[in-house]
């Protein structure tokens, strides 16, 4: 909890007129010409009607990310283009999508799996896991998508606090399920195996070989389940947010305004399905546009990332801080080899990107990266940037049409510009979590302030109206009467040319109650060493603020960060105490 006060602003008003603006030419062929209008007068009733399901009544995501499309002029468009290092080089039609999904769903009923049923996927980025994803839903099924890297203990509370009764996973990856300790599940789907099979074993590729082309959607309600995402324990033990059918609705329109997809969109989102933006807007969201998306499977490799843009002519990409920041450490000689030229439009997702590194990612494509705030529990974008409306740089941005979110204290009401409070949502849009799976209080804690879905994130908003997200509100430093988030001091950090990557916390301290201490992984060239942490605290201090510079620097070689790009204090709080850094398989590689 936070309790903002007027006199202890986040940053000082005099600044943010200093602050840099990217500026929108005044016409541009954006989906969202004109987000004041829109943000008046929009109504989320208008976009039901852009499915089939407003009319016929019978709801289905496969239906209308898939099906409809199939049925139509979109037969025999690519939906999705697959690569990885393997040599796999391959496309589906929608068309194939219907067949492919199809078959996955008879193998999951031969398999005994009902409406209703929870079915885990773990699975590496290929095909198979968007298939098989599509194909749990296509029998009114709901996924349980777990990433790859996860380890027993993760995909032992994810699969059992889900009750999952099937898993469509891998050889290499089903050592990881402790089978003994899931009771529910009965099934495990191979995708890739060869030879004997235990008795609880199905092939994929044989089951799939031997299943019909069609399989009509199981026919829902829009208050049915979609999927369960479990939230990415950048806080503390996982949480399972159930999504319903009528997410699609939300999902839909954020594509076409935030993420501005349209039908001729070459379409790359590097998030993983695992996670909640690989879903929302690597399937859900621009599949029900009928747009052709790229996947690539395999590790992070800058060469194969740019070399991925220019092979497939993307035009829109949609990726994380954390990859931004990785590309940027590897330096600019690497995009310099590639024709980036397809890009007209970039959004980042995850946890907000350092205004260096946005600066950074227009200097090589000529485009600012826009700002998408949202989470697993609220499951679509609620905050965003858009393309044809300026912003300053650094900044959040503001609220979705049809959605309100804003800045308040512990009493709900809000607080004046510039100053630090809760970042909090009015009830009510569509893509809102259903519940918390099996944990209906903790579902009741995200609207302890009366009327609104409190984040958990801390923000102030400009004089303009626009948000500025500052951390987590448990990561708020209180350090000698003053408030600072650890955002705006990790931002300053990055901006030194040593620094790389730079996560804060507040250290306890008798004096002060806290300072400020930086972990952080330096740039190529550069080595620790006393002289450069005095010069970058020098650096925060001048750049910043006096009380905002750190008292402790500790290098390191990485900053730990989930997949989605969130910078895990509790981690680093942990490394700090020398106490058990817990749960850590949602951390990036």
């Amino acid at each position: 909890m936070i309790s903002p006060s007027s006199s202890l602003p986040s940053v000082p008003p005099q600044e943010a007129a200093a602050i840099e603006w990217e500026r929108k030419p005044k016409t541009i062929d954006a989906n969202l010409k004109d987000y004041d209008a829109a943000y008046r007068e929009f109504n989320w009733k208008t976009v039901e009607r852009e499915f089939d399901w407003s009319r016929t009544g019978k709801v289905n995501i496969v239906h209308e990310a898939i099906d409809r499309h199939a049925a139509g002029a979109r037969r025999d468009k690519v939906a999705l283009h697959y690569t990885d290092y393997a040599g796999r080089d391959e496309r589906y039609t929608f068309q194939d999508l219907k067949v492919q999904t199809s078959r996955c769903a008879s193998v999951l009923q031969r398999a005994g799996v009902k409406k209703g049923d929870r079915v885990g996927t773990f699975l590496p980025r290929t095909p198979e896991l968007y298939i098989a994803i599509l194909g749990i839903n296509r029998i009114g099924a709901i996924p349980v998508p777990l990433f790859e890297a996860f380890m027993e203990q993760a995909v032992e509370d994810r699969l059992g606090d889900s009750e999952a009764v099937v898993c469509v996973t891998s050889p290499a990856l089903k050592s990881r399920i402790p089978l003994a300790k899931l009771p529910a599940l009965k099934t495990l789907i191979l995708v890739g195996a060869s030879g004997a099979r235990a008795a609880n074993e199905i092939s994929y590729e044989q089951a799939m070989a031997e299943a019909p082309n069609w399989v009509e959607p199981e026919w829902l309600t829009v208050d049915d389940g979609l999927i369960i995402h479990y939230t990415s324990g950048s806080t503390g033990k996982s949480k399972g947010a159930l999504h319903r059918q009528y997410a699609m609705v939300g999902h839909y329109q954020t594509s076409k305004w935030a993420l501005d997809l349209r039908d001729d969109e070459i379409y790359w989102c590097t998030a993983d399905p695992g996670w909640v933006t690989g879903t929302s807007y690597g399937i859900y969201g621009p599949w029900t546009l009928g747009i052709t998306s790229v996947v690539i499977g395999g590790r992070f490799d800058p060469d194969r990332w740019f070399q991925t843009i220019e092979k497939y002519k993307v035009t829109m990409w949609y990726s994380a801080p954390t990859a931004y920041r990785m590309l940027m450490s590897a330096g600019e000689a690497i995009p310099k080899k590639y024709n980036l030229s397809s890009l007209r439009h970039i959004c980042s997702v995850g946890e907000p990107l350092n205004p260096e590194a946005l600066k950074w990612v227009k200097r090589i494509t000529g485009l600012a990266p826009h700002e998408t705030w949202w989470m697993t529990e609220t499951g679509m974008q609620l905050i965003c940037n858009y393309r044809s409306k300026d912003f300053p740089i650094g900044c959040t941005g503001k609220p979705f049409p049809g959605t309100y979110a804003t800045v308040v204290d512990e009493q709900g009401k809000e607080v004046p510009p510039h100053v630090l409070g809760n970042l909090v949502v009015k009830p009510g849009w569509p893509s809102m979590m259903k519940e918390i799976w099996n944990n209906p209080a903790k579902y009741q804690e995200y609207f302890r302030i009366s009327g609104w879905y409190v984040s958990g994130d801390t923000a102030y908003k400009d004089e303009h109206g626009y948000i500025w997200y500052q951390g987590r509100a448990d990561d708020v430093i209180k350090t000698a009467g003053e408030r600072v988030g650890p955002f705006e001091v990790e931002s300053a950090l990055v901006a030194h040319p040593a620094v790389a990557e730079a996560g804060v916390i507040g250290k306890p301290d008798e004096v002060r109650g806290q300072i400020i201490k930086a972990f952080v992984a330096l740039r190529k060239g550069f080595q620790p060493s006393e002289p450069l942490k005095k010069e970058i605290a020098d650096f925060v201090k001048t750049t910043l603020a006096a009380h905002a510079a750190p008292r402790e620097i500790a290098f390191v070689d990485k900053v730990p960060k989930t997949r989605s790009g969130k910078i895990m204090r509790r981690v680093l709080r942990a490394w700090d105490q020398g106490l058990p850094v817990g749960d850590i398989s949602t951390m990036e590689e």
